[in-house]
């Protein structure tokens, strides 16, 4: 008994690869990281460190809650 086995698609058509997003998830990634250091290595207690790991998530809306405080000063 023998099998062949044939191609599924056609040896001329060619397949288009789309990268989409990769630079903002990057920075957004460093970031991440950076705050981590930041905020964990400034902490004296375990609470402060387990603040510390959550607030790095949100870094970036609390720099623009403090950036739109600082813009509306007159």
């Amino acid at each position: 008994m023998t099998t062949e086995s044939t191609p599924t698609e056609p040896a001329d058509k060619k397949t288009n690869v789309k990268v989409q997003g990769g630079s903002s998830e990057t920075v957004y990634g460093l970031g991440l990281i950076g705050a981590w250091v930041y905020y964990i290595s400034r902490a004296t207690t375990f609470r402060q460190r387990a603040i510390g790991f959550f607030k790095a998530f949100v870094w970036p809306a609390i720099l623009v809650n403090e950036l739109l405080k600082f813009f509306k000063k007159e």
